[in-house]
């Protein structure tokens, strides 16, 4: 997407009071589950209701995401079948187990899209692609199909999947094999040049804890991240936003570089650090970033 996303919301349950005061929040797109936040019995009701949300609310400029059940479930051919008559922005497409599996969804997109008289491949995937062991086995290939724009990952599944009895340890920092999982789907998203979208921070009663994910993941290089919580938007829109220092800092370096390229110099000093192609990379993917996010901006420096 020409935008990047920071904070990715999710709106529960096909819930009217909730997805009004989504609207209202600052995140980049809202993200209206079918999946996990609704009881079995429930699935038909939910998708019809998703479905008129997406056909009737003003959205107000946020991409409208679906979280669709996974495919070899009852319910996930039909949340596709349905709610496409809305005309999505995206689908968050859950427990991703191989290639595969985004085939068979982009099959049955690519016939919906020529029924709705949509343009082909309009309509993007954001994989949560670690949620099962299978995925994050075969994750170097999953954000290489065309219909993916963004790839993100799942410890609360993956624990549960192979058995985990907890995904951090008692400082709070993910254990060992739940970083393998944030790391590669980091590698896996940026080798494909899809957008890395970090997991959700489950604690919504610790901002700090919160702010720490944040920071770890925009230093790994995460574009954003999935909020559970209002309280946790502003926190994800502050940290993965180029605050306007770093904004200031890249123009100057910039310049820097075009004064020095005129001398025949791309190694240089700058502010006492010596400075090449790398530093150059980096500026100019701040401002990349600034230019794509959506709101606001720039943050304001601490």
């Amino acid at each position: 997407m020409e935008t990047l996303r920071r904070a990715v919301h999710f709106v529960p349950g096909a819930n009217d009071k909730m997805l009004v005061k989504s609207i209202e929040l600052a995140a980049d797109a809202l993200v209206l589950d079918l999946e996990d936040s609704v009881t079995p019995d429930n699935k038909d009701a939910a998708r019809k209701t998703v479905t008129e949300w997406l056909r009737k609310v003003d959205f107000k400029g946020r991409e409208r995401m679906v979280r669709m059940n996974p495919l070899e479930t009852p319910w996930g051919a039909a949340d596709l079948e349905a709610t496409m008559a809305g005309r999505p922005d995206s689908y968050m497409v859950p427990k991703v187990r191989s290639f595969a599996d985004v085939e068979k969804i982009d099959s049955i997109l690519r016939g919906l899209e020529r029924q709705y008289g949509y343009p082909e491949r309009s309509v993007k995937l954001l994989l949560l692609a670690t949620e099962t062991p299978q995925g994050l086995l075969n994750i170097k290939d999953l954000g290489l199909h065309p219909r993916v724009d963004s790839m993100s990952w799942g410890a609360e599944d993956l624990s549960a999947a192979i058995g985990a009895r907890r995904n951090r340890d008692e400082r709070g920092e993910f254990l060992e094999v739940f970083r393998y999982a944030r790391i590669m789907t980091l590698l896996a998203a940026t080798a494909a040049a899809v957008q890395p979208i970090d997991t959700v921070f489950v604690n919504i009663k610790d901002p700090d804890g919160c702010r720490r994910d944040c920071i770890e993941g925009a230093w790994m290089g995460f574009t954003g991240k999935i909020t559970i919580h209002p309280s946790q938007i502003e926190i994800v829109n502050e940290v993965f936003s180029p605050s306007a220092r770093e904004i200031a800092d890249a123009e100057e370096l910039l310049k820097a570089f075009e004064e020095n390229r005129k001398a025949g110099r791309m190694a240089f000093t700058f502010r006492g650090e010596m400075v090449d192609v790398p530093h150059l990379t980096r500026a100019r993917r701040v401002l990349e970033v600034a230019r794509r996010t959506q709101r606001p901006l720039a943050r304001a420096d601490d």
